[in-house]
């Protein structure tokens, strides 16, 4: 792998009363920030061969709109071990996906403003921070493994 695209999740609407976590939709405002994304996506040739996403509805309608908005259609797979993963558990998943170039992953926080610092740094505890519907283009320059990977692009809405 070369180039490893990370996303959050758009903004997504409070849990219902008794609803469960992993059922929170993208909010109005959510939905125009995967919007915006898809397009920074097209705007800039940022093309994903394959997307894998935490099953949470607001992740995959993150993914989805993403997708539409940039005119992509790559395989996309949903894995469960993403959705409140740690770095070194999202980094083990990469690791079996690694001949797939350039992949796109859409997960949650803190566990991707993890990965990016993890992957850039070296280090998970110097994250940044990575708001809803951000974007961070990584290009690996070897083995996919921390600090392997330079930050080429981050864009927020």
């Amino acid at each position: 792998m070369h180039e490893l695209i990370l996303l959050r999740h758009a903004e997504a609407l409070p849990a219902r009363p008794g609803g469960k976590d992993r059922e929170r939709a993208l909010s109005p405002r959510g939905e125009a920030e995967a919007d915006a994304a898809g397009r920074w996506l097209a705007a800039h040739g940022v093309k994903a061969a394959r997307v894998l996403c935490s099953p949470a509805v607001r992740t995959r309608e993150t993914a989805e709109r993403v997708l539409a908005a940039a005119g992509q259609s790559p395989e996309l797979l949903f894995a469960e071990e993403i959705y409140d993963a740690t770095p070194g558990e999202l980094l083990a998943l990469l690791d079996q996906y690694e001949a797939h170039d350039p992949l796109l992953l859409v997960g949650h926080n803190p566990g991707i403003e993890r990965l990016v610092a993890l992957m850039v740094e070296g280090r998970s505890d110097e994250f940044r921070g990575m708001p809803p519907a951000g974007l961070a283009v990584l290009h690996l320059t070897g083995v996919l493994e921390p600090g392997g990977a330079r930050l080429d692009a981050f864009w927020s809405p």
